[in-house]
């Protein structure tokens, strides 16, 4: 039934690659004009359902003091030739993610610990300058004391497998055809909670997400009369962006890591019936299949 539909498709392919090729060539006149629109305003990064799920867990029934000196990237993968020159095949920055989420969920009090170096070497700038006469008026205060936390939030992206699932169909009559072809590959996360006190491991989770690829294809290649060949090409690659892939997986094991601290009572909710919460209830029935 795919095949026939396919089949179907590849004269409508032929007919819309005819009507591209005529509008591109009435509307860029210009060799080597982008056809593509021009991109699109900056905006907010756009968010995943786990987002959603962060956003709406009850409220604690005090904010967790937490520190993230560094979340980083421990699967040492490069992205493949030739897209590859170095660069690496997840995002480096997700640290400022796992911070983001943790401010986002409502849960946590983050510290600033990647950056406590500035942090360290601004205080001294402002003892120096407030030991002064005529000091301004932002510094003319004593400085307190930089807060402690009581959990440390360690982890990182602790895998990358590539190519984990590849496939596609196609079809070709008459020199018409088309194709479609996917690939999958999937990120780990691994998230820990350590009491600062004693440094034991409170909770460890892992999450995995999947990273979505798409190419679709067409094309026409045949002798429409004698030494006239007709020869058209198009399609789409979809790729789903890693980063927001990673940051849903590190959303994910946040609450993992919320969820398993209220069912061990490591932390409590403002409300016990907010136990019942359905967004909760579904991430610790979660921790309950998986052991």
């Amino acid at each position: 039934m795919y095949a026939v539909r396919l089949i179907n498709n590849l004269k409508i392919t032929l007919s819309a690659l005819m009507i591209v090729s005529t509008t591109a060539c009435s509307n860029y006149g210009t060799v080597g004009e982008s056809i593509p629109p021009e991109g699109e305003e900056v905006q907010l990064t756009p968010r995943t359902s786990t987002y959603r799920d962060l956003t709406s867990l009850p409220s604690p029934n005090g904010k967790i003091v937490a520190s993230v000196y560094n979340f980083r990237d421990q699967t040492g993968q490069y992205k493949s030739s030739p897209a590859s020159s170095f660069s690496t095949a997840v995002t480096q920055g997700a640290t400022a993610m796992l911070v983001g989420a943790m401010r986002d969920s409502g849960w946590f009090i983050p510290l600033e610990r990647e950056g406590l170096q500035n942090i360290l070497t601004e205080r001294k700038i402002f003892r120096a300058t407030n030991s002064k006469p005529n000091t301004p008026v932002n510094n003319d205060f004593e400085l307190p004391s930089l807060l402690a936390s009581n959990i440390l939030i360690e982890g990182g992206i602790i895998a990358f497998d590539s190519n984990i699932r590849t496939g596609g169909i196609g079809a070709r009559y008459f020199g018409i055809g088309a194709a479609e072809q996917y690939r999958v590959d999937l990120v780990t996360v691994n998230l820990r909670a350590i009491d600062v006190r004693t440094g034991r491991i409170l909770h460890s989770v892992m999450t995995t997400k999947s990273i979505m690829s798409q190419e679709i294809t067409s094309g026409v290649f045949r002798y429409i009369e004698f030494r006239r060949l007709l020869e058209m090409e198009g399609g789409t690659t979809t790729n789903e962006p890693s980063q927001l892939c990673v940051l849903s997986a590190i959303e994910s094991a946040l609450i993992h890591l919320i969820a398993d601290g209220v069912k061990e009572h490591s932390w409590a909710l403002s409300d016990p019936r907010e136990i019942e919460n359905e967004v909760l209830a579904r991430y610790m029935n979660a921790e309950s299949l998986i052991r």
